[in-house]
């Protein structure tokens, strides 16, 4: 029986997520903005441009806010796509091509001839004499010390890892 390590999922960085979290942001002030318009007294600027000045235009500021929300939201949920997931049978690349296609590439244990750790980019050589590169996460360290644990107990050859002796004779333990 070989070793089958517990499912881990590692997502993107902070980085990555930054503007679509600030465009979440600037959706709920504009929804805010339109529930301020139309809760105030009839003579303010706020009430005159969300409700009086609503008729003319080609879409209602209520709608376009609701439209900015959904934007937004699928905005979030898509850059949480991205990431590295290890689960049973191997590793899954998770990233974001173009404005919404997904891809998706997996990797099973007996694929992997050796684990990189010691260049810029987490790297996996596969039997075919490729390389393939997972996408970056935010927990690089949590990653690189799982990849090389499960590597360890599949003897898959690792290059640039750091676990210690006495961090090797605990993973057997385990």
């Amino acid at each position: 029986m070989t070793y089958r390590p517990q499912e881990s999922v590692f997502g993107p960085p902070w980085l990555v997520r930054l503007p679509s979290a600030l465009y979440l942001l600037v959706a709920v002030g504009v929804v805010a903005l339109v529930g301020i318009g139309r809760a105030s007294a009839s003579g303010t600027w706020a009430f005159r441009y969300v409700v009086e000045e609503d008729v003319g235009r080609v879409m209602s500021i209520g709608t376009f806010a609701g439209v900015l929300t959904a934007s937004a939201l699928a905005s979030v949920v898509r850059s949480g796509m991205r990431g590295v997931r290890i689960y049973a049978d191997g590793v899954e690349a998770r990233d974001v091509l173009s404005f919404i296609l997904p891809k998706l590439k997996r990797y099973r244990w007996p694929q992997i001839e050796r684990v990189i750790l010691d260049s810029s980019r987490i790297g996996l050589d596969l039997w075919d004499g490729s390389r393939a590169y997972l996408p970056d996460v935010g927990d690089r360290d949590g990653l690189e010390r799982a990849l090389e644990h499960i590597a360890l107990a599949r003897a898959i050859p690792v290059r640039g890892g750091r676990l210690l002796p006495e961090e090797i004779e605990s993973a057997d333990d385990d």
